[in-house]
């Protein structure tokens, strides 16, 4: 039902609990174990010692209305598991939309530790030249194989996530089929159309939507946790139901690490190796105007020039 993936998305599964949550639930394939289903309007997700550390932090922080409620760590089965909100209880057959945000997806120690042993990975290449056959240069084609930074940089170059600060991830429709081919999607135009379809074009829930992003940009301005963090491979979790409920909400903290306490992070610049700079007031920033720019598509109003992340 859903194609194999090593980067499994929090929203599929999520979709399929809320859908069939008095049947078998759906796992996502290579992923086994890293769910459960809860009751009382909850989920269990496999512990992480970095992600239960972010939501206990985020529970007392002004961002506390844009997460999860999480609630603690719990046993089951003889594994550990973090429970928290079903961010799709009471939904009427919901619409999904996943974006990764942030100008890199991966951590800093993690391309270190590649470029001190750049193995070629025949896998990695395999996956390039899968999405399109000419990225690989005539020595990795010869090899068939290449380096794990090498792939890192591409991934992020091929979509938005280099230019606009944050890529989509995956999208379903009104419990439709999973929907993830956006590995190329790159340009706001190609972005202002997969908004309006997951929309299905409907102004007032695009609004619903930029407010809950300029109400979220302000409050992190304020939160003591997204100042001190480096926040990676985070999403934002775009979801709105057949009777115009919409709301977006911060997930997946697996990858946010503390900053060294010397540095100051703006989160609004350009990411150079050791700044530990992420760039998600840049995709939040973009996103934004993203959401005005389809309202103009629509003949509902002007885009006035988009203001600096």
């Amino acid at each position: 039902m859903l194609k194999k993936t090593k980067s499994w998305k929090t929203f599929f599964t999520m979709v399929h609990w809320s859908l069939r949550r008095h049947s078998s639930w759906v796992q996502l394939a290579g992923h086994e174990g890293n769910f459960k289903p809860s009751e009382g309007g909850q989920i269990l997700k496999k512990f992480s010692t970095v992600e239960s550390a972010c939501l206990e932090a985020l529970m007392g922080d002004a961002l506390r209305p844009y997460v999860p409620a999480y609630h603690g760590v719990v046993v089951k089965e003889g594994e550990c598991y973090i429970q928290m909100d079903d961010l799709l209880r009471g939904l009427d057959t919901p619409s999904i939309m996943d974006c990764k945000m942030g100008v890199r997806t991966y951590l800093e120690e993690e391309l270190t530790k590649a470029l001190l042993k750049p193995t070629p990975r025949k896998d990695m290449y395999q996956k390039m030249v899968k999405v399109d056959p000419s990225a690989a240069t005539a020595e990795e084609h010869s090899q068939g194989a290449v380096t794990k930074p090498r792939y890192m940089q591409w991934r992020e170059h091929i979509s938005s996530t280099a230019s606009l600060g944050f890529r989509i991830e995956g999208v379903t429709i009104e419990g439709g089929a999973v929907q993830k081919d956006f590995k190329q999607t790159r340009t706001q135009e190609q972005i202002i159309d997969t908004f309006l379809t997951f929309t299905k074009r409907r102004e007032s829930i695009l609004r619903a939507y930029h407010s809950r992003l300029e109400s979220m940009r302000s409050t992190l301005q304020e939160s003591t946790f997204f100042r001190t963090h480096e926040v990676i491979g985070s999403s934002l979790l775009f979801v709105h139901d057949r009777q115009g409920r919409a709301n977006v909400w911060m997930i997946d903290f697996g990858k946010t690490l503390p900053a060294p306490p010397q540095l100051a992070l703006r989160h609004n610049v350009p990411w150079t190796q050791g700044s530990h700079e992420d760039g998600y007031l840049i995709g939040l920033h973009h996103l934004t105007h993203t959401l005005q720019a389809a309202w103009q598509r629509l003949g509902l109003e002007e885009v006035p020039a988009p203001s600096e992340p």
